[in-house]
């Protein structure tokens, strides 16, 4: 069986993530989405919560793929997590080159730990190539439309990220 890790913060997920991930269903027999969890980075949502809203997302973007699609949570490094679960490949979506030499880098250092797990690439879909999850959280901060970004999952988790939500003053009547 071919198996595969898509490890990220997925913070949140993002069309262009669901995109990568139904590319990779293609490909490999089963695909474990992988969040990270990782104390010194700061993200909006805990782990489980990231955890139910790609299970969601999955559910409605990728339904036909969703029975070969797991959601789980992690610490550590992936390439314990590829060994537990006896994964061979690892999953990265790449929007540009500015991606590619980080994850270029990170690939190699995998491989060296754990000679049997490959790193795939797959290029985000160019309609999603501008897409990343902080520019996401900061529209939505902001008061902007994120509904074409990301999964119809997701919309619910971002409605409390408004500037109204991080103590800015209501507006009064009328200013709206």
């Amino acid at each position: 069986m071919r198996i595969a890790v898509y490890p990220g913060s997925f913070d949140p997920i993002t069309n262009g993530h669901v995109d990568v991930l139904r590319r990779a269903a293609a490909v490999f027999d089963r695909v474990i989405v992988a969040v990270l969890v990782n104390p010194r980075k700061a993200t909006v949502d805990p782990a489980d919560e990231r955890v139910a809203t790609i299970r969601a997302s999955v559910a409605e973007a990728l339904a036909e793929d969703s029975p070969r699609i797991e959601v789980v949570a992690f610490d550590g490094l992936t390439v314990d997590l590829c060994r537990r679960i006896g994964a061979r490949w690892l999953i990265r979506g790449l929007r540009a080159v500015a991606d590619f030499e980080a994850e270029l880098q990170m690939a190699h250092m995998n491989r060296k730990m754990a000679p049997g797990v490959d790193t795939v690439f797959f290029m985000t879909a160019l309609e999603h190539a501008y897409l990343s999850s902080s520019l996401v959280r900061e529209i939505a901060r902001f008061g902007g439309d994120v509904a074409p970004l990301v999964p119809h999952a997701v919309l619910g988790r971002l409605a409390g990220t408004g500037p109204s939500a991080e103590g800015a003053p209501e507006p009064s009547a009328g200013e709206e």
